[in-house]
């Protein structure tokens, strides 16, 4: 890879304070409108106010990276980078006051296959934490703008002793009643969703997190810093990497256990599993 990371190591972090400042005045606010996009998801001024300061930013420091975001699509560039924006993940959670949304920043190279993300940061106002990762270089956790501390992957090797963190049970198809009869073979879980589940695989908090329906720019982040905390991050297929349409990140010791266990029989026997 050739890409100096350095630059956008510096930027990224500005960047995330930048949006907070502009999102926080909008949370918990009863004024705010909301609208429904296409697909009947909620959007706000505080998404797309974000997302359009985000990108004038970037296209300012770095006006030949490509970016993509959740509001306004695909800008292309001439350069080996792209910037992945979400300015708001977990929208549902920010419209009730309730304080797990995060503005999400990936970036990613066709230098790597799979167009691999090598940065990202995970902006979480409301809880007073962001996390950030790059490339050979670990993950890490600042509290309350405390210093950054070096996060890890839990240790836990199998699934009857192993915490799970999900969204909810819609999009689970056929893997829907092999989810749920896992719950009752595991230690603990928990419907927490969200980055705020990855972010806990990162930290070693929570063994697994999954949600079976995401976009790119909802993984993005969270699949560096799964990965660089020691730790893997898949489509619900294995696939590795944030363009599979789905998100599980684990300590990498149960990964493959997991997927198997809901894994419908039919699925393996279509795989020849």
């Amino acid at each position: 890879m050739c890409v100096d990371l350095k630059p956008y190591r510096d930027f990224i972090g500005e960047l995330a304070q930048k949006s907070g400042d502009f999102i926080r005045p909008y949370f918990a606010n009863p004024s705010l409108q909301v609208e429904s996009k296409e697909d009947q998801t909620p959007v706000t001024i505080a998404d797309r106010g974000a997302e359009s300061l985000m990108r004038t930013l970037i296209e300012k420091k770095f006006p030949n990276d490509s970016i993509i975001g959740e509001e306004f699509g695909n800008k292309p560039g001439s350069s080996d980078i792209t910037w992945i924006l979400d300015p708001i993940d977990g929208t549902k959670n920010f419209l009730r006051g309730i304080p797990t949304w995060a503005t999400l920043i990936g970036l990613s190279t066709p230098a790597i296959s799979n167009n691999e993300v090598i940065v990202g940061v995970v902006s979480s106002p409301a809880l007073f934490r962001r996390w950030h990762a790059s490339a050979g270089n670990g993950a890490y956790v600042s509290v309350n703008k405390s210093a950054p501390a070096k996060i890890r992957v839990s240790q836990v090797a199998d699934l009857a002793n192993a915490s799970l963190s999900y969204s909810d049970l819609v999009g689970w198809g056929a893997r829907k009643d092999a989810f749920i009869s896992l719950q009752e073979k595991i230690w603990r879980t928990r419907g927490l969703g969200d980055f705020w589940s990855h972010m806990l695989v990162a930290e070693g908090s929570v063994d697994i997190a999954i949600e079976p329906s995401l976009a790119l720019w909802d993984m993005a982040a969270l699949d560096i810093i799964v990965r660089e905390a020691g730790g893997r991050f898949t489509n619900i297929d294995g696939a590795p990497g944030s363009h599979g349409k789905s998100g599980v990140s684990s300590n990498g010791l149960l990964h493959s256990a997991f997927l198997d266990a809901i894994t419908p029989d039919s699925a393996k026997a279509a795989e020849g599993k």
